[in-house]
């Protein structure tokens, strides 16, 4: 079916980012790898170019455009090159709320015209040694001692981490309250007391910098709250989840997409017994059922674009979307790999380093299990 979500300018777009991609990221990707961190040069340039905060408004920087479809074209264009390294998505697709819709006229004049240009790189420090999805069972205070918060804590799996200038701390301020007794503090690069880790080394993903966070007694100035009072946090972070989560189902999709086209392509030159692979009826069998299940995910996270653009997309709709296409990801990227054969397990071919920063899909953003619990909870049960 023809895909009909994208405009002229956002094809325009597109071929900007293509060939931004093709400069400045593909040729260098691989050395990224090795040193675990993609240098902050690049988040300049591609500030130069326009690929961050669409909805940052024109006064500090930005295009002034609420249109998540220039996100998604981001998204797929650093998918289908493999540059798992770069942390747009987070920047652009889960930062960006906090900075523009919560922050005030003073921190958006402070803030939001370096996380346009790519100068200010940002990160969301939620996930805790004893705490992942449940939220509520972070450790980090922020005690108010007159116009500071004291910050004590820990956070990991932070992505941007060693990078990041701006960290969108989730912290207590109210232990006592629950849910309500939650607040988000912006911790800025240089403050005393806060100190990086190890750069984590993960399975996949390997040039994208994750990492550990301290605060010890950071003093982090009440104008950095963000919000307009404390213990909000918990509602801003599950008001801006459904956007993440859609982020996480963009880049599977386009994922699953990517690898399946280089399969079939594989398939056709690739011969078994004097004829191609893809002349075997299991292997048409294999990428029809492939081909048809990616197509139906394709339409729709595009219709949950569309949605997001008119503020109906739901917490359910987003969990859906999230679970069903990274789990979808994961199974495409290893039944092509399956026929790949031997090359597949070479990291030579794209399917390999593929199929290894495909896992952690299905965990961050909120694991399927978490995903499934939300729609269950729906049913009013």
């Amino acid at each position: 079916m023809q895909r009909d979500l994208f405009e002229e300018e956002h094809r325009l777009f597109r071929e900007t980012v293509r060939e931004f991609l093709a400069r400045e990221v593909t040729p260098h990707h691989a050395q990224w790898e090795k040193d675990g961190i993609v240098p902050r040069e690049v988040w300049k340039k591609a500030g130069e170019v326009g690929m961050f905060g669409f909805g940052v408004p024109e006064e500090f920087g930005g295009a002034g455009i609420t249109d998540f479809r220039y996100n998604a074209v981001i998204s797929e264009e650093v998918i289908s090159t493999g540059a798992s390294g770069l942390g747009f998505s987070l920047h652009n697709d889960v930062m960006a709320p906090y900075f523009v819709d919560l922050a005030n006229d003073e921190q958006k004049a402070r803030w939001l015209p370096g996380f346009a240009g790519g100068e200010l790189i940002t990160a969301v420090a939620m996930s805790e040694p004893g705490a992942g999805s449940d939220l509520q069972g972070i450790r980090t205070t922020a005690v108010r001692e007159g116009d500071h918060y004291v910050v004590n804590g820990q956070k990991t799996f932070i992505t941007n981490g060693i990078n990041s200038d701006l960290v969108v701390a989730v912290t207590k301020t109210d232990p006592e309250a629950g849910a309500r007794g939650i607040s988000l503090l912006v911790v800025e690069r240089g403050m005393e007391g806060f100190t990086r880790g190890r750069n984590l080394e993960k399975i996949g993903m390997h040039a994208q910098d994750t990492a550990e966070l301290f605060f010890d007694n950071v003093r982090v100035p009440a104008a950095n709250l963000l919000g307009p009072q404390e213990g909000q946090g918990f509602f801003q972070l599950m008001a801006n989840l459904p956007q993440e989560r859609l982020s996480i189902a963009v880049m599977a999709v386009a994922a699953a997409e990517t690898v399946l086209r280089a399969t079939i392509e594989y398939c056709k030159s690739r011969t078994a017994f004097g004829r191609n692979i893809g002349s075997f009826q299991n292997t048409r069998f294999v990428l029809a059922e492939l081909d048809t299940e990616v197509e139906i995910a394709r339409h729709y996270v595009d219709k949950c674009i569309r949605a997001l653009n008119a503020g109906e997309l739901t917490a359910v709709d987003a969990a859906k979307a999230k679970w069903w296409t990274t789990e979808l990801q994961t199974k495409v990227i290893d039944r092509c790999l399956q026929l790949h054969g031997g090359y597949g397990y070479m990291m030579e071919y794209p399917v390999a380093k593929a199929w290894i920063d495909s896992r952690v899909q299905t965990i961050y953003g909120g694991t399927t299990e978490i995903m499934k619990e939300i729609i269950g909870r729906s049913f009013g049960f």
